[in-house]
């Protein structure tokens, strides 16, 4: 049975009815149509929700089934996906059953460091680009977990989906439009669910910050802003950490915002985007490829094989995403200059606002809303944390510190094979991941339009104002491991 979201005071304040969300959306679409020469008229329309195929279903609130065991067969070893491996294989209920790795020395590496752990051995794949097919043949895999580099996350989703696995994928999991409409339909019809990677959606703010806007401690949520602040240069250069330079390509091939996720998807979560509220139009600004260029001319060598490239991505990408509720989300990605890490997290409500700027700390968020503040002053966070500290948080945090990026990998990781092993609705499920992942393609096209707005598809069809639980979950128990 799915999850029935408990009353709560967002039903009140911090989020609107689906009656009202239906009557906004179809409010705003009829003032787009009546309006020629207004500034809706020149939005960029996609083409209509593809009819779903006969037979074909929604995958909201379905659950996997339970498994006693997750079994996860890994593609791509590199540096999240070795690391990522180990995760897996350290949560209760869970076994690495095998591994796949273009290069194969990185499958054995990888199985080889499983032994040593004390974990069973897992097959080994590898040696051609079509290891991973023959991984799926499998019948000992119940989630396949892909970290390969973006271009390769459409395929082999779709291929573990048709070979009837579930499937997590790191970020994005396509990055054309065409692509993530073909993820949503493959999963429909195999019944398998497919979900993003995002790991900071579970981060120990984003958890505190997503239920207090759903308590409605900020009031009626007006709008967020998100970003992936980081500063990559040196590794984009690096010649051993990104395999074959596959990230630091993309710069020469697009502007785009490449990697919005970490930012806009716990303000979406915090907003009930697909679970009351979706976002309708994206508008995308980019600045000038400066930062790469300067950093080549001052550090690497003219031997250097990057000087055969041009980039063309610029080094702050900002999309002004607006939603069917009147709301407004600002999503920025930025890897390509100096700046201290951020993945900014500001959510504003009529009666208040949090603002955490740090990267994985969870100390230096800052917060201040009526009736408790005053006097235009911040207020330390800590005391709220604690009061709205997610039941994952409480239940995994010793545990969890230990994992990656603060934590946030371990959560997401147990959180995972929890659900998979209680047989529930996974908290980021195949139309949250393709929303998500949206603005990658919807921005090339915006800004190819000289920033022009573009319509966001609903991929859910319609699903999308009915309010349902999602990251927000009940606080639920891991189920014993059998001796």
């Amino acid at each position: 049975m799915p999850e029935i979201p408990e009353v709560s005071r967002r039903l009140v304040l911090g989020g609107t009815l689906a009656t009202g969300a239906l009557a906004v959306g179809l409010g705003s679409a009829a003032s787009a149509s009546a309006a020629p020469g207004s500034a809706a008229a020149s939005l960029l329309t996609e083409s209509a929700a593809p009819r779903r195929a006969a037979g074909q279903k929604s995958m909201v609130n379905v659950p996997f089934e339970p498994h006693e065991t997750v079994r996860v067969g890994v593609i791509g070893l590199g540096n999240r996906g070795s690391g990522m491996t180990t995760g897996w294989s350290v949560i209760p209920g869970c076994v690495v059953t095998a591994v796949c790795d273009i290069r194969a020395d990185r499958a054995k590496r990888t199985a080889d460091g499983l032994v040593k752990a004390g974990k069973p051995r897992p097959v080994e794949f590898g040696g051609s680009d079509g290891s991973y097919a023959e991984m799926l043949k499998r019948d000992d895999i119940d989630l396949v977990y892909i970290a390969t580099p973006w271009e390769f996350h459409y395929e082999q989703g779709r291929a573990a989906l048709l070979a009837g696995k579930h499937v997590i994928v790191e970020l994005p999991i396509a990055t054309e439009l065409d692509q993530l409409w073909d993820l949503v339909n493959t999963s429909e019809r195999t019944r398998k669910n497919l979900m993003l990677s995002e790991n900071c959606s579970y981060g120990r703010n984003e958890l505190a910050m997503l239920k207090m806007g759903h308590e409605g401690v900020f009031g009626e949520l007006t709008n967020g802003h998100g970003g992936y602040l980081h500063d990559l240069r040196a590794l984009l250069f690096s010649d051993t950490y990104y395999t074959d330079s596959w990230r630091r390509l993309w710069h020469t091939r697009s502007t785009a915002s490449f990697y919005p996720m970490h930012g806009l998807a716990p303000i979406a979560a915090a907003m009930d985007i697909n679970r009351g509220d979706r976002m309708t139009t994206l508008t995308a600004t980019a600045t000038a490829p400066k930062g790469l260029a300067d950093y080549r001319e001052r550090f690497m060598p003219k031997s250097h094989p990057s000087w055969n490239e041009t980039y063309i991505n610029g080094d702050l990408v900002t999309c002004q995403i607006a939603t069917a509720n009147g709301r407004t989300i600002r999503a920025e990605h930025a890897v390509s200059a100096p700046r201290p890490y951020s993945r900014i997290n500001s959510l504003v409500g009529s009666r208040g606002i949090f603002e955490d700027y740090a990267g994985t700390s969870t100390t230096d968020a800052r917060v201040y809303f009526e009736p408790d503040h005053g006097g235009d002053t911040w207020r330390d966070f800590e005391t709220y944390r604690k009061e709205f500290d997610h039941w994952l948080w409480k239940e995994l945090g010793d545990e969890a510190e230990n994992g990656g990026h603060g934590g946030m990998d371990y959560v997401l990781q147990w959180r995972t094979v929890q659900l998979m092993r209680a047989g529930l609705v996974p908290d980021i499920d195949v139309y949250d991941s393709a929303s998500w992942c949206a603005p990658v393609p919807l921005s090339v096209k915006s800004l190819a339009a000289k920033g022009r707005p573009v319509e966001i598809p609903d991929f859910t069809r319609g699903s999308w104002v009915n309010l349902r639980m999602g990251l927000d979950s009940r606080t639920t128990e891991m189920p014993p491991v059998a001796p």
